[in-house]
């Protein structure tokens, strides 16, 4: 079975290219281009890690974390911007943020970092063993 990873971004071309990437691994991509967009496609499905661009026509990516917070079911949030530095990274990862991808992408981190993003939320932990009592 495929997750399924929502794709925020008004720059359209950007949507095959990621799916080109992603088409050896158990990972599909749904794109939409604003917040509006995104509050309705998280109502109807439930997407285990949500791709966003930093700035929106209609928001930012801020606006994305706080939709997927209040959806019923937990969202991963990875952002993405041409502009990101280390500075942009500790505030988004400060702030509940997955992780960062730069662009132009990089096919391998993205791989990466998608498919953890969704095996975080999809796969069960490692069951520990149970302590013995002695």
């Amino acid at each position: 079975m495929r997750s399924r990873i929502l794709f925020i971004s008004g720059h359209r071309e950007d949507a095959p290219r990621l799916s080109q990437m992603l088409h050896a691994l158990p990972l599909a991509l749904d794109h939409v281009g604003t917040v509006r967009h995104a509050r309705a496609k998280l109502q109807q499905k439930d997407y285990p890690v949500v791709l966003t661009e930093a700035a929106l026509p209609d928001g930012t990516w801020l606006d994305v974390l706080h939709l997927t917070r209040e959806s019923p079911h937990p969202a991963e949030v990875i952002v993405t911007d041409p502009q990101a530095d280390a500075r942009f990274w500790a505030e988004a990862l400060n702030l509940g943020a997955y992780d960062l991808l730069t662009q132009p992408f990089y096919e391998p981190e993205v791989r990466r970092i998608l498919f953890n993003a969704c095996a975080r939320l999809t796969f069960e932990p490692y069951p520990r063993a149970a302590a013995s009592s002695t």
